[in-house]
């Protein structure tokens, strides 16, 4: 092969290489796809969109993964003035207010909210909870943050989902949380912990409700080990 023919093949390989390297590897480093608009002028795809709606207006790192996106383009969007991050790994649209009960709950999906929290998602307390009432196994542990900042519970795996249920936030959304029995059994157990007005309004405002589910309440008193603490309440409510 003549010098001028190498340089021509020389020439072709460096084109080529330009080649992938725009049209092949940028789109793997940056989840672009072919043609997609730079980054200036990026727009959110409708289904990340839709994904968000569907999730309190929150978006996740393995969210993206999930829609076929790299967890890059988190930080693209934010670049491009879409998306804030929120949280590690959690990113919101600009000016969003964030319901925090369900960003714990996504961050944290063990912990089921408990004590007063309950109480109030299940509208046995009209007072809103000054710190976030938790509860989760005590073979489980919660960053120092969520510690800190919650009223933390540890309970034996095999009571942990006893009296499971979902409630709506005000915000609307839909997070775990203790049934109205199984809340009153634990305002009963922390009882120490608790403000004894709590416990009593709350017991007042359960037997004032349409469906008191007393069988219910027996149960998971029994279970709970609180029977003798709430036998008195109810020889006087009842």
């Amino acid at each position: 092969m003549t010098s001028s023919g190498f340089i021509k093949m020389h020439e072709i390989d460096i084109y080529f290489l330009h080649f992938a390297y725009f049209f092949l590897l940028m789109p793997l480093v940056y989840g672009r796809k072919v043609g997609e608009r730079s980054e200036n002028k990026v727009k959110l795809d409708p289904t990340i969109l839709e994904t968000m709606d569907a999730q309190g207006g929150m978006l996740t790192a393995a969210d993206m993964q999930q829609l076929g996106y790299s967890r890059g383009m988190l930080q693209v969007y934010a670049r491009a003035g879409l998306l804030e991050r929120y949280g590690c790994g959690v990113y919101v649209r600009p000016h969003f207010i964030v319901d925090d009960m369900l960003y714990l709950q996504r961050k944290f999906p063990l912990l089921i909210y408990s004590h007063e929290s309950a109480l109030y998602l299940n509208g046995l307390s009209e007072r809103t909870p000054f710190k976030q009432s938790l509860t989760i196994p005590s073979s489980c542990t919660l960053p120092r943050s969520v510690s800190q900042s919650c009223t933390c519970f540890y309970i034996k795996s095999e009571l942990h989902e006893l009296g499971l249920a979902e409630r709506q936030t005000p915000h609307g959304n839909t997070v775990r949380c203790y049934n109205a029995e199984r809340s009153i059994c634990d305002i009963l157990r922390s009882r120490s912990r608790m403000d004894v007005e709590t416990l009593t309004a709350a017991l007042k405002n359960y037997f004032l409700s349409k469906q008191p589910r007393l069988n219910r309440l027996a149960e998971y008193a029994i279970r709970l080990g609180v029977l003798n603490k709430l036998t008195p309440y109810l020889e006087v409510l009842v």
